[in-house]
């Protein structure tokens, strides 16, 4: 009896699986984390990586947690390579909106697939545009006022970030709800927009609020109105659009982290947890409000469906438009 015993003692320990291997997230991170954010340093998606990295640094013993810009293509050649990265959760991605759901409807060929290639991790930030316009150039003190005075122009000259972008089917969509077909000129980079703004080579842009506020605040751009279902924090004093009248007129942007398709699932979990924590902390928020950014720090499986209904949605935009990149 008692050999019996011991018998099936030895076995039970032998069949725990702790005593041969530990979870793939016991001890992780061991080295350094890399975030790949596929626009330059100084843009929305920078400054969001480099506060959620030093946030996440901190949250793991101030493990490195390293920024690795890949600008070009609109995120694409970012989101290629994340793609193909080691699924052992050392090499992350802040994905944004353009690269995850726009992408998939405004390219004929796509160097990865959203929905199978990535593991969506947590949406951190949202937000919202803003219409700017140069005060020097443009005498619109409102969107209407910026409207009636369009109609008088040769046209409506609307700035982007970049061709397949949030902010370039966004003009469109603006275009659509006044009833004045946009020419968009797409530009490599957010300091050339604004200064295609500054010289009136364009007459607007929709620009996030973080890039908003200090050009804003200082006198050298206007804020016509805000792309969002409410207000932005950051500018309170400028309406919606759909306050002023374009019922149908909202649209925002989100930053979010997601990791090369099979990583394990409990490291997408521990991911989730401290990334959550990090930005839902009372110094993490406010550093993100700071930038201009709305926090949300989702679970795993509602920014899934976000990416996922996003995708619908900003389809039927670039359907509408027409617009298929090379």
């Amino acid at each position: 009896m008692l050999g019996t015993t011991l018998a099936a003692l030895t076995l039970a320990t032998v069949l725990t699986p702790t005593t041969w291997a530990q979870s793939p997230a016991a001890g992780y991170p061991n080295r350094p984390v890399r975030l790949i954010v596929g626009f330059p340093a100084g843009t929305g998606p920078d400054i969001v990586a480099r506060l959620l990295a030093q946030k996440m640094s901190e949250a793991w013993g101030n493990a490195a947690v390293v920024v690795d810009n890949k600008p070009g293509a609109g995120g694409l050649i970012a989101a290629s390579e994340a793609a193909r990265a080691p699924a052992d959760g050392y090499t992350l991605m802040l994905g944004e909106t353009g690269q995850l759901s726009i992408a998939p409807s405004s390219y004929n060929r796509l160097p990865y697939d959203p929905a199978k290639d990535f593991a969506p991790v947590s949406q951190v930030v949202t937000s919202n545009f803003v219409l700017l316009v140069n005060p020097q150039k443009v005498p619109a003190r409102s969107t209407k006022e910026f409207v009636d005075w369009t109609r008088s122009q040769k046209g409506l000259f609307m700035a982007t970030f970049g061709a397949g972008t949030p902010g370039h089917f966004g003009a469109f969509m603006f275009g659509d709800a006044i009833g004045i077909k946009p020419e968009a000129v797409h530009y490599k980079s957010t300091g050339d927009a604004l200064g295609g703004l500054f010289s009136g080579d364009v007459q607007a842009v929709f620009a996030s609020v973080g890039l908003a506020v200090p050009n804003v605040k200082a006198g050298k751009l206007l804020a016509l109105g805000s792309s969002g279902a409410s207000r932005s924090a950051s500018l309170p004093d400028v309406p919606t659009l759909k306050e002023q009248g374009y019922a149908g007129l909202e649209f925002n942007s989100w930053f979010g982290v997601v990791a090369p398709a099979r990583t394990p699932p409990e490291i997408l979990a521990k991911l989730n947890a401290d990334i959550v924590k990090a930005v839902r902390s009372p110094e993490g928020r406010q550093k993100m409000e700071d930038a201009g950014f709305a926090v949300t720090g989702t679970s795993r499986e509602e920014f899934g469906r976000l990416i996922a209904a996003d995708t619908v949605t900003w389809g039927k935009a670039v359907a509408a438009t027409g617009f298929k990149a090379d």
